[in-house]
């Protein structure tokens, strides 16, 4: 989970890589405001203008407003230009809407998805929430992340998703007779269990990258709503996430079996807490391109 011991592993995890790779450094970039857009489905390698420019003539890409029982939605929507396509939910990490998950969600749509980034936090303020240089490493900045994220809550999880499920399925572009996937990151994890089991019928797959709080001793916590699901899901859990708490994975496991529902979760050695976005400071490319394979291969199963 996101927290001061996640730092602490990620100090030390940076202190040992010493000089910037490429990829490290198109990361950073993204920070910057500059934003990397894939040109193969399921490739991982940076694209080239000519890429780029071919990429985009494909895509539709747009900033939209979601209505909801809270107030509006400031989200991005990315879809294929021609055709019908399964809807996508994409919850971003505890630091929200940004370029990385911009581009995360353009990727994303390439592969032949309608995909709707969230703003987790429109009901307190309009993307982006945290400045793009804002440092987690800041005690200060640490805590106004956390404080934003805890007033969320399932309650709001689900409002939000079937707010958010409602704009997908009104849209031309969506095709209504498959089921809607949706995915999250650290923060944006539990929220996809939260999702499935409160709108059950749309919510065909989940998937989790090193989320955090699947497990808790709280009468909400995400793995009880298990037997409320319809839908598959995929579990990507960060090497010390499984450290400091080797039991969620076999709580999962067998949550999953008792409800009768297909569930793969797994351990990705040598990956840290955050290592799936571009932008994250612990990036981890092989393990997030292996990451990004069984995401694509949940949603081409389960949403057919």
């Amino acid at each position: 989970m996101c927290d001061h011991d996640t730092q602490k592993d990620a100090e030390v995890f940076l202190k040992q890589q010493g000089t910037m790779s490429r990829r490290a450094f198109t990361s950073a970039a993204s920070l910057a405001g500059v934003s990397v857009v894939f040109a193969g489905c399921s490739g991982g390698t940076e694209a080239t203008g000519a890429d780029i420019s071919k990429a985009s003539s494909k895509l539709v890409r747009q900033d939209v407003s979601v209505p909801t029982p809270d107030g509006t939605a400031d989200c991005y929507f990315a879809h294929p230009t021609e055709g019908t396509h399964a809807g996508v939910i994409l919850w971003p990490d505890v630091k929200g809407i940004r370029p990385a998950f911009k581009m995360m969600g353009e990727r994303l749509a390439l592969a032949g998805y309608a995909v709707l980034v969230i703003n987790p936090y429109y009901r307190e303020k309009v993307a982006p929430v945290f400045p793009l240089d804002a440092d987690f490493r800041d005690k200060a900045t640490r805590e106004e992340m956390f404080g934003y994220a805890r007033r969320t809550n399932a309650e709001t999880n689900a409002i939000d998703t079937k707010a958010f499920v409602e704009f997908l399925d009104v849209q031309d572009v969506v095709d209504t007779s498959r089921k809607i996937g949706t995915s999250g990151y650290c923060y944006g994890g539990p929220i996809t269990m939260n999702a499935a089991s409160s709108y059950p019928e749309r919510i065909g797959a989940g998937a989790s990258f090193h989320g955090g709080r699947l497990v808790t001793d709280k009468p909400d916590s995400p793995h009880l709503k298990i037997p409320q699901m319809q839908a598959e899901f995929l579990f990507a859990i960060a090497e010390n996430d499984d450290e400091k708490d080797p039991e969620v994975k076999n709580i999962l496991r067998d949550a999953y079996a008792a409800a009768g529902l297909k569930a793969e979760i797994e351990v990705y050695e040598g990956a840290l807490h955050g290592w799936c976005p571009p932008d994250s400071a612990v990036y981890n490319e092989e393990a997030a391109e292996k990451a990004w394979s069984r995401l694509l291969a949940l949603y081409e199963r389960a949403l057919a």
